[in-house]
């Protein structure tokens, strides 16, 4: 193997990572998923069967969601009721965190928050 593959290699974790989800009720949902690499998301595009981005996204969800034991959270029977049982938001936030790497999403959650609190102060000092 190349020096450079090695190098990279090393440098990246490939190791199930936690991903959290704030529910509508305000639980939180953790799952776990590993980096996706460029086979997982070529075998999501083929089993999604078109160019649709959600069709794309659900398949990723079904391959890489984790349980702490490393099973799989979902299967492939389980994306008409993803589809069609669940507020789209709830899954589109399930599915969008597979797609950023775990620490970008720690930050994106963050700023999430901090926009959420600059805009309830903004309304509250505006009344």
């Amino acid at each position: 193997m190349s020096n450079a593959l090695e190098r990279l290699k090393k440098a990246v974790a490939m190791k199930p990572a936690p991903r959290t989800v704030t529910l509508p009720n305000g639980d939180v949902f953790e799952f776990l998923s590993r980096p996706v690499t460029l086979a997982q998301r070529a075998r999501a595009q083929k089993l999604a069967g078109n160019d649709s981005a959600t069709d794309f996204a659900l398949q990723l969800l079904v391959m890489l969601a984790e349980d702490e034991n490393g099973q799989k959270l979902f299967d492939a029977g389980d994306i008409a009721e993803l589809r069609n049982a669940l507020p789209a938001s709830v899954v589109e936030s399930l599915m969008l965190q597979l797609l950023v790497e775990p620490e970008a999403a720690e930050d994106e959650a963050l700023d999430m928050k901090s926009a959420r609190r600059s805009a309830a102060k903004g309304q509250s000092t505006d009344s």
